[in-house]
């Protein structure tokens, strides 16, 4: 029985290993030899330029990139920790309806929050403008830009991590451990700093180590509200437009080390102890709020914080009803229409980036579904040689930045090879597809996986002991069983397609460019009002697919960690 076993196991992981040689591990390798490559020598001349001071806009850049990704993380963490302590541990008027708005930023893509962040408060935006004509004022109070505009963006943006797995973590941390600190005589501060934040440390890192790494590869904020502030991934797509592919791939090295590092970094810090209760969580204690005055102050504070999380998703909206040349130089727009939207389905040209936005998507989520339900399989159910080996590779396209992915692909598949079939895939439409699926395997690979260690070996065991084929197990036993992990992986990393933007700047072409490309596009020809249609078109389809995950196949927002 071994022997049979052992070849399906075999059978199983050959095609997986292509896969993760030809198109993950392949493209790492080009860009790492692209690297050391100057003007067709085998150097490290780029490395000393990178560093050197004739070239120091890279070490800034790096230095900016790690300044902003720890500064996001701090500022993320506060806000986040604050509101799922205040939603998890207090009962007052209307918290239901708060804590549910508090995950709103998620169903903004990141180039959709950005311009809806440059509409409400940049120097043209409705927020100063409105501020300078009530106060009579000569110019306008404020605007975004820079260090600032980018961090408020990411702090909007990002605290939901923190704010979703803290949340998750205080409603499994077991109430007695706190009253009986309580009983013991501690205060509440200690209370918190020696029992409830140590057990909050495991969440704490992996929002931690997701912000940080979403900061370092982030495009969008910097690329539209820097004012000259240079980042790494900036560094990258510059030097891959200037035709600097050897700069463009040590730049693309050095921020997946700095990426990787802090990544071992924290799993380090976080495995130093252990921080597993010995009883299991029932849900964290609320305290009603009693006092009349603090239940105003509770609501007052709650219903700011609601309008200011759902400007940037008004703003949006309104600004989709804008017709092309309603607001250009008025302060205000002046007219409002659905022309943008009868625009986007009666025009082809129009129509088109939605389609391939779609089309690119679906194909590469069909393939996530089928290659990450067998790999999770494999990687939970079977045993063999080089498991964590293979873990590691799947891992990889999620632990690298977005434009890395993207460089990776532009290194390893500007010329035929075995992987592309002999064919050259860059300016392709396949190219753009074959970044979707490689970026976003491990959503479906790690959703599934939660679902599969759930399910007990003596079900399938029972099936083979009654003569059913190990295909027909699977398909008719474990493949039902599963079915709402692998759908909700699948659909979640649906949503990251559709908003995707980073890898998109440096693969598409005019024939393949998605939404995210034409939003730029329409940004960039001041067409404000059909930019932010296609936007709330992404919104829209982010938030169904989000509604579905969550109703119908129980993945809650804080899986998606």
């Amino acid at each position: 029985m071994r022997n049979p076993e052992k070849r399906k196991t075999v059978y199983l992981l050959i095609p997986i290993a292509v896969i993760l040689i030809g198109y993950v591990l392949y493209p790492a390798l080009s860009t790492l030899f692209e690297s050391f490559q100057n003007k067709g020598a085998v150097t490290i001349a780029n490395y000393t330029d990178f560093f050197s001071a004739k070239t120091s806009s890279n070490l800034i850049a790096l230095w900016h990139s790690v300044y902003i990704s720890i500064l996001s993380v701090i500022i993320s963490a506060i806000i986040g920790m604050t509101l799922a302590f205040i939603f998890n541990k207090y009962n007052f008027p209307g918290r239901k309806l708060f804590s549910g708005i508090a995950i709103m930023p998620i169903v903004l893509p990141s180039l959709v929050g950005v311009m809806a962040f440059m509409f409400l408060y940049g120097e043209a935006g409705l927020v100063p403008n409105a501020i300078k004509d009530l106060f009579h004022l000569k110019d306008i109070p404020f605007k975004i830009g820079g260090i600032t505009g980018i961090l408020i963006v990411h702090a909007y943006t990002m605290y939901p991590y923190f704010y979703m797995t803290v949340s998750s973590a205080l409603n499994n941390i077991d109430p007695s451990l706190e009253e009986a600190a309580y009983n013991l005589g501690a205060g509440r501060w200690r209370v918190f700093w020696e029992v409830t934040f140590p057990l909050l440390t495991p969440a704490l890192i992996a929002a931690s180590l997701l912000v940080f790494m979403v900061s370092m590869a982030s495009f969008s904020a910097p690329f539209l509200l820097a004012g000259g502030y240079r980042v790494l991934s900036l560094q990258i797509y510059f030097s891959k437009m200037n035709g600097n592919l050897d700069m463009a791939a040590t730049q693309s090295i050095i921020l997946s080390v700095v990426s990787i590092a802090f990544l071992l970094f924290m799993r380090w810090f976080q495995n130093r102890k252990d921080y597993r209760m010995a009883n299991k969580g029932i849900g964290a204690h609320q305290s009603e709020v009693n006092h009349p005055f603090m239940k105003i102050v509770m609501v007052t504070i709650g219903a700011i914080g609601m309008v200011i999380l759902l400007l940037p998703h008004a703003t949006i909206l309104m600004m989709s009803l804008v017709p092309q040349g309603a607001w250009t130089w008025q302060t205000y727009p002046t007219k409002f229409n659905f022309e943008n939207f009868v625009l986007l389905f009666q025009d082809p040209e129009i129509l088109h980036p939605l389609k391939n936005s779609l089309v690119i998507s679906f194909i590469a989520v069909l393939g996530d579904f089928i290659f990450g339900m067998i790999t999770s399989y494999v990687l939970v159910k079977r045993k063999f040689i080089g498991k964590n080996l293979l873990d590691i590779l799947v891992m990889i396209p999620w632990a690298l930045p977005a434009t890395v992915v993207g460089m990776n692909l532009i290194l390893a598949f500007n010329h035929a090879s075995v992987f592309s079939l002999g064919k050259i895939l860059v300016g392709t439409f396949w190219i753009l597809p074959l970044a979707y699926f490689i970026r976003f395997i491990p959503l479906v690979v790690r959703s599934t996986n939660a679902v599969l260690e759930q399910l007990d070996d003596s079900i399938e065991e029972a099936a083979r002991s009654l003569g059913a084929k190990w295909f027909y197990t699977f398909r008719r036993i474990v493949m039902p069983l599963i079915l709402p992990g692998v759908l909700g992986g699948t659909l979640l990393a649906f949503v990251q397609a559709v908003g995707e933007f980073p890898t998109s700047v440096l693969l598409y072409t005019l024939d393949n460019r998605p939404i995210s490309i034409e939003i730029m596009n329409q940004l960039r020809m001041f067409n404000t009002g059909q930019a932010a249609a296609y936007g709330m078109i992404q919104v829209v389809l982010i938030a169904v697919v989000l509604f579905i995950s969550n109703k119908y196949l129980g993945v809650k927002s804080e899986n998606t960690l």
